[in-house]
């Protein structure tokens, strides 16, 4: 697949027990003005009611928050969950930030990942996948603009219609969730959406990579819709230093009680497996943490596995402290995104061409100054004019 990667971050959020709720927030929302700042397409804020330490309920407060913030930086939901909203309450909310951002809002919609939210609300966790389903099917056309009539055993829909055109044609992006199972991609491919694969590097996730995308191809072509690669994004969790050492002690920082976190309260099957997190993490290749140079070997070896794919999200982990989380961001808009590009960087033509020819440009620079020096002494005579100078010019005849 060739043309320019796009990047973004997928930010849950993920903030420790022991840190202040509302100053957590800011920070969640001065992240979308640094990656604005530093030119990443796109930023994903999740949805969730328990387990404490994911505190987005609404990402569509955070959505409209983070815009009057912005500039450019698009803005989407990772994910709403499809199950806990009737589908035109979902519909109305996304087609009015439409409005609001003018056009820079994104609708990533699953099943909800945390069991402990769905039991809070009596919602079955084994008919959370079903419940996603029927949702996204009349989701993507409403937010066409279509009139919708359709009723499950969770919701009905009479003659219903967005209250407003969408400001974004024909639709605005939206994207179905993905880890292993082939869910997502079977929603992905039966509406002609994106699709959005979680926890891409870890060892089933990313073994799955090919033949989810194949089956979103497959599904896609059965009902007369198409998928393209481009809408369809990896989220790797990286952290980037100029050395690797200095990653390792960085992340020490918030990286075990993380990993506590995903694998003895949330139970998501992206946590690393037991023994020292950083160990664990490296030796699987789920993460990088080291310097933008194993960044970009692991986006290579994304690409080779997936086959291609539109867009890297990094996961907004916070295992480092804020200020080294900002220079990694930093780092990685510097360092690596140049190098993913797939365009020639004409600098480095440029330079190389001006390096081959340096020895004849300078003799030509050289003889140049040599002549106007030769010029002023014909002129004026050798007053004022160094002795090393005149020493210099070539001897005449």
């Amino acid at each position: 697949m060739s043309g320019k990667l796009r990047f973004g971050a997928f930010c849950g959020p993920h903030h420790p027990l022991n840190e202040n709720p509302t100053l957590a927030l800011q920070r969640d929302l001065e992240l979308a003005e640094h990656l604005d700042d530093l030119g990443f397409d796109e930023l994903w804020y999740g949805e969730h009611h328990s387990a404490g330490w994911e505190l987005i309920a609404s990402p569509e407060i955070m959505i409209a928050a983070a815009a009057q913030r912005t500039k450019r930086i698009m803005l989407g939901s990772a994910v709403t969950s499809v199950p806990y909203h009737h589908p035109l309450m979902t519909a109305e909310r996304y087609s009015q930030l439409d409005h609001m951002t003018r056009g820079r809002v994104m609708l990533g919609m699953g099943p909800g990942s945390l069991a402990s939210d769905a039991k809070m609300m009596g919602i079955s966790v084994a008919k959370q996948r079903d419940m996603m389903d029927e949702a996204i099917d009349v989701l993507a056309r409403l937010m066409r603009g279509e009139t919708v009539t359709a009723k499950t055993e969770w919701f009905t829909l009479d003659n219903a219609r967005i209250h407003m055109t969408p400001y974004t044609r024909p639709r605005i992006e939206m994207i179905a969730a993905s880890t292993v199972s082939p869910t997502g991609s079977r929603a992905a491919g039966r509406n002609g959406i994106g699709m959005l694969s979680f926890g891409a590097t870890s060892g089933g996730a990313f073994d799955a990579l090919a033949a989810n995308w194949s089956i979103a191809e497959e599904v896609a072509a059965a009902n007369g819709q198409t998928v393209d690669r481009k809408n369809w994004r990896l989220v790797a969790p990286m952290h980037i230093a100029p050395t690797r050492e200095q990653a390792r002690e960085e992340v020490k920082f918030g990286i075990d009680g993380w990993a506590d976190y995903l694998r003895e309260v949330a139970a998501l099957p992206i946590a690393p497996g037991g023994g020292d997190v950083i160990d664990a993490l490296l030796s699987s290749n789920m993460a990088v943490i080291g310097t933008p140079d194993d960044a970009v070997a692991q986006i290579r070896r994304l690409q080779k596995q997936s086959g291609g794919f539109g867009t890297l999200v990094l996961f907004a982990h916070n295992w480092a402290d804020w200020a080294h989380t900002k220079r990694s961001y930093e780092m990685f808009a510097r360092f690596v995104m140049p190098q993913i590009d797939d365009m020639v960087d004409n600098r480095v033509v440029s330079e190389a061409e001006c390096r081959a020819a340096r020895p004849e440009l300078a003799g030509q620079i050289g003889a140049a100054i040599q002549a106007r020096i030769q010029q002023h002494i014909d002129e004026q005579g050798t007053k004022n004019i160094s002795p090393d100078l005149i020493a210099a010019l070539p001897k005449r005849g």
